[in-house]
């Protein structure tokens, strides 16, 4: 029996990346052979104790469908690794509010049928953990969602950078609520964000001297195109903020989205360049490009957060989880540095599983 049930607030990429990894790593029973995870086991779990229950979205070529077609149909652009045979979920329409930006419009097609009643379904399936993972600049949507889950009784992961957990207001709802609140900004598993910030950490701590640094990503798919048309900002305070928690003294930084490229797809580049002085006053500068496929980025990440989101729930934990917050994304509420949140993480699981 699975024993984290899963609903997913949008079924775009990282909805397929999730969903084929899921079934991918199920066909492994030994722990060795689960190449790509960071934790196959997590608090007894095994991704195979994950369990999608629900999906939603406002796409025609997805609503109505049995989610292994949906989490192909365009314009998703993750790539496929597994084949997915019927899962007997089928994607539900989700009310559009503000999920498409004036970009996004022309590459999405919103279907006609009627709004399904998403507490309903959520409490039907007996979800345990929303996951919403609508674009970027749908925050009216996002929060949406966040009543959901606080009305059907389920745990919420925000992977967007819209600010809910780390928003008082909310943290504060799911805390009266006894009900765990994850986010904001789902971290990479090999992100560019997690390795700008160990560069700085390794220089910093070997005597180095940052003065300048900069990180700038290109991507393609409808979520960099959302990015850049509606959410560009927020994500230049998230990521920029994130880095400078990564070195211990003030230095000049930006790091943040620049521009959609169509025909990268699911595939994002990342720059880096890092200017300081080390023994003497010696001068010293790195120029990096870094290029991954952005889907599969997120899966490793939310096979953690949604079990350890169970875990909370198990011990009627409310409010946001600073060390899962702290662990998985770049915008919680409290920033911690690299090692202190993956060692608060393990403290938490090892404390409450």
């Amino acid at each position: 029996m699975p024993r984290v049930k899963v609903a997913l607030a949008g079924v775009g990429n990282c909805a397929s990346a999730f969903i084929q990894g899921l079934l991918y790593y199920s066909k492994f029973e030994k722990e060795e052979d689960c190449v790509g995870l960071r934790n196959p086991i997590l608090g007894g779990m095994v991704p195979k104790d994950i369990q999608v229950v629900a999906a939603f979205d406002v796409d025609t070529r997805k609503v109505g469908k049995d989610l292994n077609e949906a989490i192909f149909a365009e314009p998703n652009s993750a790539p496929k690794t597994v084949e997915v045979k019927p899962t007997g979920v089928k994607v539900e329409k989700s009310p559009l509010l503000d999920g498409l930006g004036r970009q996004t419009k022309n590459f999405v097609q919103v279907s006609n049928a009627v709004d399904a009643n998403v507490s309903a379904v959520l409490k039907a399936a007996k979800a345990e953990v929303l996951v919403n993972l609508l674009p970027s600049g749908a925050t009216k949507a996002s929060e949406w969602y966040a009543e959901q889950a606080l009305t059907s009784g389920c745990a919420f992961v925000n992977a967007t950078p819209n600010f809910i957990a780390s928003s008082q207001s909310w943290a504060k709802r799911f805390e009266q609520a006894k009900l765990p609140l994850a986010g904001d900004d789902l971290v990479d598993q090999v992100g560019s964000t997690a390795l700008h910030k160990t560069l700085l950490q390794l220089l910093s701590k070997n005597g180095a001297r940052i003065i300048e640094t900069y990180q700038l990503d290109v991507g393609g798919g409808t979520e960099s195109l959302d990015t850049l048309d509606r959410s560009r900002d927020t994500k230049r305070i998230i990521k920029t903020q994130s880095v400078e928690s990564a070195i211990p003294y003030k230095a000049e930084v930006v790091a943040g989205s620049t521009d959609y490229v169509d025909f990268l797809k699911n595939k994002r580049d990342s720059y880096f360049w890092i200017s300081g002085t080390y023994f003497c006053n010696a001068p010293m500068q790195i120029d990096l490009k870094f290029s991954t496929v952005d889907a599969p980025n997120a899966g490793s990440v939310l096979f953690d957060v949604v079990r350890a989101a169970r875990i909370a729930l198990d011990k009627k934990l409310g409010g946001a989880i600073l060390p899962i917050c702290a662990y998985a994304f770049k915008r919680p509420p409290q920033n911690t540095g690299l090692e202190e949140s993956v060692a608060n993480f393990e403290h938490f699981i090892k404390q409450n599983a």
